[in-house]
């Protein structure tokens, strides 16, 4: 766009006198033109673009919107899901757009948090159908936990504590900000919280960007708190996006997903599962993915020396999300200690992948790995399209399970027959 520059000129003027006068023809010199002003800088590319090569600079590839309105039960197409032989999975909730973690009271109450929305649901169940409320909104990406009868709710820069909730659904939240000594930076910041067996909180804190030299060592790391935010540990480096962690049932280790970079090709770097059998473990971020590509863009000598590698690749952008050992009884025997993923489903890729949840068989040190399909159905390879994003999943009393489905709005209950 060409940009219009004032020039300024001055009229000629005529200093007379009785005894000097200025010949008619000379006139005074013509002021200087002032300078342009500078171009404003250009404004910097969106967080998801950071990385994109100039190659790719046409992609059309971008982030899938989320639905965030309410989508009616009978616009949810539970019949095109499959499962293995036994397996049934029905509705249990709708009306709670963009849910996504799910953390469960002693009451049987369910809290859930939303990205965009800002909102954190209590969902009641009783026994034959389910309502929701909005507990709090227009906070920053919240996510829920719940521990000793008191909700913990998280958003990027803000701690709410709600002391006994379940039996007093109108008490004020304690603010514990001040001693969570959280980061900034919005990127990849949106929290995944639980408690551990050690009765402590985790947390993790994501990577500020899509690929980048970390700006602070606050960065890609997990952490633990004391329940009142005291004690602050690192344990765990190196992790660009984790939003989903459980602990093993039998070795009681950390074992997390992890979202890896964009832009390099349709299937690398890939998403992993990882698993966390010492403290300070570093995981490669930025320099390396799961635990033995090199970044092609942020590089250093020897990049995955000393990294830890993955348990499992779990397929490139496929989105890998919550994470839950089974240890009920409702599930056949081979289900025990099995590990069930949410893998949401991939935006940086030019066929779909993901939109589905799968179990991984290991042994407890994670080693001889699998992985199978566990439900099928959300996406449809015929014309790419989807009807549905599994995000999270919570094991209930019964040894039910119930996953969350982002996209639509709902939460699903899945049960075994015999």
């Amino acid at each position: 766009m060409k940009k219009k520059i004032a020039l300024w000129g001055s009229a000629a003027l005529l200093a007379l006198s009785g005894c000097q006068s200025t010949p008619p023809t000379a006139t005074a010199p013509a002021a200087a033109p002032v300078a342009a002003a500078p171009a404003a800088a250009a404004a910097p590319p969106p967080a998801w673009q950071q990385g994109r090569s100039t190659a790719q600079a046409s992609s059309p590839l971008a982030p899938i919107a989320g639905k965030l309105t309410v989508t009616p039960a009978a616009d949810i197409k539970l019949d095109r899901l499959k499962l293995p032989p036994g397996f049934k999975i029905e509705l249990w909730a709708t009306g709670v757009p963009g849910v996504r973690a799910m953390s469960r009271g002693d009451s049987g109450k369910i809290y859930a948090g939303t990205r965009p929305l800002g909102r954190v649901y209590e969902i009641t169940d009783n026994g034959t159908a389910r309502t929701s409320r909005v507990l709090v909104d227009k906070l920053d990406q919240p996510a829920t936990a719940m521990h000793k009868g008191n909700l913990y709710v998280m958003a990027v820069d803000k701690v709410l504590r709600y002391d006994g909730i379940e039996s007093n659904p109108n008490v004020q939240p304690v603010d514990m900000t001040a001693v969570f000594q959280l980061p900034k930076e919005k990127h990849h910041n949106w929290k995944y919280l639980r408690f551990g067996p050690d009765g402590k909180l985790y947390v993790p804190f994501g990577a500020p960007c899509n690929i980048c030299e970390l700006p602070g060592p606050e960065y890609a790391q997990i952490r633990r708190y004391n329940p009142d935010g005291s004690g602050m540990e690192v344990i765990a480096t190196g992790v660009r996006n984790s939003v989903g962690f459980d602990w093993h049932p039998v070795t009681q280790e950390l074992w997390f997903t992890n979202h890896s970079r964009d832009w390099i090709n349709d299937d690398l770097p890939e998403d992993g599962l990882n698993r966390l059998s010492a403290k300070g473990q570093n995981f490669g971020f930025p320099y390396c993915h799961v635990g033995n590509l090199p970044d092609p863009d942020i590089k250093k000598a020897n990049p995955c020396a000393g990294v830890t590698p993955v348990v499992l690749p779990m397929g490139g952008h496929t989105a890998v999300m919550g994470l839950q050992f089974y240890t009920g009884n409702m599930f056949p025997a081979e289900y025990k200690n099995a590990a069930f993923i949410a893998r949401k489903g991939s935006w940086n890729r030019t066929k779909k992948s993901g939109y589905d949840v799968v179990m991984v068989k290991s042994d407890p040190d994670g080693k001889n790995a699998k992985m199978t399909p566990f439900i099928t159905g959300f996406l449809d390879s015929k014309d790419e399209s989807f009807s549905g994003r599994p995000a999270y999943l919570l094991q209930m009393p019964d040894g039910s399970m119930l996953v969350s489905d982002e996209q639509m709005g709902a939460i699903y209950r899945v049960s075994y027959a015999r």
